[in-house]
């Protein structure tokens, strides 16, 4: 049996410099690799530091339908899902960056969660799992 796991996962963005000061400046995402391709287009994609799971694949919009898209591409459900080690410290380096979280942290059986929107208005959870 092979395995397999997701590792990219794209996000619609308006422009890659803007998007790449939000992941990597407001969520302090490190940027794995920025590389020019043809036509205009780039290839960047940013992950968050030393966390696992897949990391994101910023795109330029290219057309009306993909314009359409950048902030709602999940139909305004939580799309994005970051886990971390200690919510309080993140949360608060979050709201110092100026991230707009739409909840106080709350606490389920899973752990501590608050949703928060990126620069396009997609929806995150930051999520620190209960031990």
């Amino acid at each position: 049996m092979s395995r397999q796991s997701v590792f990219l996962v794209t996000i619609v963005v308006d422009d890659y410099d803007r998007a790449k000061a939000f992941y990597c400046g407001c969520l302090g995402f490190e940027c794995l690799e920025d590389k020019d391709l043809p036509d205009a287009k780039r290839w960047v994609v940013v992950k968050p530091g030393r966390g696992e799971g897949a990391a994101l694949l910023l795109a330029q919009a290219d057309g009306e339908a993909e314009l359409a898209v950048i902030g709602n591409q999940t139909g305004g459900r939580v799309g994005f899902f970051l886990k971390t080690d200690d919510f309080a410290r993140d949360h608060a380096a979050f709201v110092a960056a100026g991230v707009t979280f739409l909840e106080a942290p709350r606490y389920e059986p899973y752990g501590t969660v608050a949703v928060f929107r990126d620069l396009y208005g997609n929806r995150w959870d930051l999520i620190e799992h209960a031990a």
